[in-house]
Parts: structure tokens; C-alpha cells; sequence
């Protein structure tokens, strides 16, 4: 694998409390990468070693092929949960500051100010006190400081949070575009529907402990269970007296204008079985696998390592 970033055996502990355990993640180039975990997982503590804010116990992060080391933060762009922009600046104040801190002239940082303020329709708002924005205003601000420089990695904790639906989905869009022109992304939050939409791996942590990772769809399809919905119309009590003569029905519920049948079939056993036992007392309206979410597996996962 082609990783921009690797850790081996990572471990890190603040008094007394284990908050990284032996983690080894590797990070695909060029992935959009879900860090998925419950809070006081681990999650923050492993991006904050990434961004060399804290350093590990033991173990090491690879960045690109060589031992992390301060230089790269330049190649890094960090959009941390707990935002932290100087209220008394003015917007471009303050966009400004943080591009030179980035390493920017100020003429380059101009530049790119301007095309991203004009890609927000923020341009009103150069002059205006950081004061004077809403939450989710401050966070158009704070996302185009964090990804100005152009960053080979880029780490996004709840980058949504703050933000209305129709901003969200903006967010979302600029993620994916940042994606496709060479940035590899690390994607940290709690709403899983989000990983579904725009991650292609994943790490799930719990407990200081990496307990799940790999491709999103390798991953979903590994908690397959053979399990169907099927709707039909017809005699219910029928349809469901032949379903659990050789199935397990999980559920059968109406629908609208038909039922809904949920069923588990044995190891091994063809769809089709399924099919060819209702069709000829029912009219099949629609058929598909119930596949897990991201979410039911995220559930799955970690109330199994609570049980633990």
C-alpha cells in the first residue's frame, strides 16, 4: 500500500489514563479516510500527535516515507473541533495572519484569499470582526485558513459542526474537490452518515484500541448476514407461515399499500430461495440485502467492546 502517513505501535497515557494503545493505521494517499470512535476513544489524542502538538510514549508516525518531523507541518492543514479564531480581528486580519503563519506572502495570500472568498460569496465579510459572525460564518472562515496552503494531509475533526445543511453539503462538496486534486484527507466525526457518503476507508477506534479498519465497502461487506427485505402484497399470514417454515423472519410489518418482510437466511442459502417461496402466494413489490451501515456497525462495535 501507498500510504502518505503510517503509525506503528503507537502509545500515549496522561496521568494515568491509557489513551492510545499499540495503534497502527495506515493511511492510503490519496484517500479520504474516516477516524471513527466514541468520545475518549483516542481519536484527538492520535491527530494531535499527528500535528506534533503532543508527541507519543513509543511508536512512530511515517510521513511519506520518513519519521515525522516539525518541517512537515507545513505539508499538513488541521481543522481542529474546538475552533480558535481572535474574535477582535477582522476577517481578513486574521485570514491573513494565519496564511503567513502557513508560510504564505502576503501577496500569494491575497490571491488565494480572493478566490476562496469568491467561491463562498464571503467577500462582504473581509472588513467585519470575527465577532460579528455566526458560528457556522467563523467555520467557512477557519476551513479556507486550514486549506489555503494546499497541504498534502489534511485532518478535519466535526468540520461540520456549526453548519446549516445547505452549508454542509458545500463543505462536503470542497472535501471531495480537495480530495480529487491530490489531497489525502483524515476525516474524524460522529455522523456516520457522512462517512458513508465521502470516506473509502476507515479506522474505528474504542477504548485507546484500533478494533476496525479497512476499505469502507470491504468493511460493510464483511458484516453481511444473508439477511433480505422483501415487500410484497398478498396474504400475510400465508407469506409468513412460509417464510418461517424455512427462514428466520426477523420482522413482517405493513407498509403503505403492501408488508414488509425481513428475513435471515441459513448459511449458504441462494436468495432465490427466498424468492421462489413467496412468488407463488404474493406478488413481490421489491427485494434487496439488507446490508449494515456504517452506524449499525460503529453501534455493533463498540457496545461489544463495552461488554468486553
Amino acid at each position: 500500500m501507498d500510504s502518505l502517513l503510517e503509525a506503528i505501535e503507537i502509545n500515549k497515557s496522561y496521568e494515568g489514563h491509557r489513551a492510545l494503545s499499540d495503534l497502527s493505521i495506515q493511511i492510503p494517499r490519496g484517500s479520504i479516510y474516516g477516524l471513527l470512535g466514541p468520545n475518549g476513544a483516542g481519536k484527538t489524542s492520535f491527530i494531535r500527535i499527528i500535528n506534533q502538538i503532543t508527541a507519543p510514549d513509543s511508536g512512530k508516525i511515517l510521513f511519506d516515507g520518513h519519521p515525522l518531523k516539525p518541517a512537515d507541518i507545513a505539508r499538513i492543514g488541521y481543522l481542529p473541533e474546538e475552533r480558535g479564531l481572535y474574535k477582535k480581528m477582522t476577517v481578513g486580519e486574521q485570514a491573513l495572519y494565519l496564511c503567513r503563519l502557513k508560510g504564505l506572502s502576503q501577496n500569494d495570500a491575497k490571491t488565494r484569499l480572493k478566490e476562496w472568498f469568491e467561491r463562498f460569496e464571503i467577500e462582504s465579510w473581509w472588513n467585519k470582526k470575527i465577532e460579528e459572525l455566526s458560528k457556522g460564518m467563523a467555520q467557512k472562515v477557519q476551513f479556507i485558513v486550514t486549506v489555503l496552503h494546499k497541504p498534502d494531509l489534511l485532518i478535519f475533526d466535526e468540520p461540520f459542526t456549526g453548519f446549516d445543511p445547505i452549508n454542509t453539503e458545500l463543505i462536503k462538496s470542497e472535501i471531495r474537490r480537495l480530495n480529487k486534486e491530490g489531497a489525502t484527507i483524515i476525516f474524524s466525526t460522529h455522523r456516520m452518515e457522512s462517512v458513508e457518503e465521502i470516506c473509502d476507508h476507515i479506522t474505528l477506534i474504542n477504548k485507546s484500541k484500533k478494533v476496525l479498519e479497512g476499505p469502507l465497502k470491504k468493511v460493510r461487506d464483511d458484516f453481511r448476514t444473508n439477511t433480505f427485505k422483501i415487500a410484497y402484497t398478498g396474504d400475510a399470514e400465508k407469506v409468513t407461515s412460509t417464510i418461517s417454515q424455512n427462514f428466520e423472519l426477523i420482522d413482517d410489518h405493513a407498509w403503505h399499500d403492501h408488508r414488509e418482510a425481513t428475513v435471515k437466511l441459513p448459511e449458504g442459502t441462494a436468495p432465490n430461495a427466498l424468492l421462489q417461496s413467496v412468488l407463488p402466494i404474493a406478488v413481490v413489490d421489491h427485494f434487496e440485502e439488507v446490508i449494515p451501515s456504517v452506524n449499525d456497525i460503529f453501534i455493533r462495535m463498540v457496545q461489544k467492546g463495552s461488554a468486553s
